[in-house]
């Protein structure tokens, strides 16, 4: 199989039209098109179905595709580990994790990282579902649960604590909850869609406390812990959050501090492949000691 056009063909199914393609790759579009028809007709199959809205793969070029991501993946984890240093670590690192995580505590963190270690190119992408690490979506992840995947290596990094927090805005307000029963009455902000929370019972406020036959109904669901804590910072209930997220908002009061929500895991998590990568094993103790002194671990 030409190498040539299998990268052309790559990039084609990534970008899901020629013209993209030819963007990505310098060339023109009838130059990429040329290069599919050619590798379509040496494989004797059609590789794509062309449409006035853009190309779909057809059943054999979504066989091809599959295989060929994970080659062009594993080969963009051999550049990197080819071109890092001797001396200093260097590089791509693509750093994962949960919204909340991410954007409330690890991004304010990042620059003193980036001033240990200028030559390293970090990019960060926060989303509380899973990238796949082994097909390369992201080199790095920290996440909330222990990895299910057996290839990937984990190295356990903090024990995620979480309470109850409202402003003092709100508290002056509508007073402030002394027994977990008083929670009835009481604005409370929640995860908006527990299909895809990044924890397990992580509206455990809503039953904290609560009679029988009196559900309680949220004035407010979110999709996300950063959004949950600006609706909170802004006054307008309370809210079950993670101590990392409110470590960086002393303003906020913790109510009810008797009661803690389940206990959550956190773990920075790799491919084994990345296991003697310096720029992997530089963010590793750069997070084990930034945890350390926010006393999260």
């Amino acid at each position: 199989m030409d190498w040539d056009k299998l990268r052309v063909f790559h990039a084609v199914a990534e970008a899901g039209s020629f013209t993209h393609a030819g963007e990505a790759l310098n060339l023109s579009q009838s130059a990429v098109s040329r290069q599919i028809s050619a590798l379509e007709e040496s494989l004797s199959v059609p590789l794509f179905h062309r449409h006035a809205r853009g190309l779909i793969l057809t059943e054999q070029g979504e066989l091809l595709y599959s295989t060929a991501r994970e080659v062009f993946a594993k080969l963009a984890m051999t550049e990197g580990l080819l071109t890092e240093s001797k001396d200093r670590p260097k590089g791509p690192l693509k750093v994962t994790t949960s919204i909340g995580f991410g954007s409330v505590w690890l991004t304010p963190r990042i620059r003193e990282f980036l001033e240990l270690y200028p030559e390293i190119q970090l990019s960060m992408v926060v989303d509380d579902s899973e990238l796949d690490l082994s097909m390369r979506e992201a080199d790095v992840a920290i996440r909330m649960s222990p990895p299910r995947q057996p290839d990937l290596v984990q190295r356990h990094l903090m024990t995620v604590r979480v309470h109850l927090y409202a402003s003092p805005e709100y508290l002056r307000k509508h007073g402030t909850p002394r027994r977990p029963e008083d929670l009835d009455q009481h604005r409370l902000i929640v995860w908006g869609s527990e299909s895809r929370a990044p924890v397990t019972q992580i509206n455990w406020l809503l039953d904290a406390g609560a009679r029988p036959g009196h559900d309680r109904r949220p004035i407010l669901e979110v999709n996300n812990t950063y959004g949950i804590l600006r609706a909170v910072q802004s006054g307008l209930g309370v809210a079950s959050l993670p101590d990392y997220v409110t470590a960086d908002a002393p303003e906020l009061v913790r109510v009810l501090p008797e009661l803690t929500g389940p206990l959550v895991e956190a773990y920075f998590v790799y491919p084994e492949e990345l296991r003697s990568s310096k720029r992997i094993n530089v963010f590793r103790d750069f997070l084990i000691r930034k945890v350390s002194e926010a006393r999260l671990s």
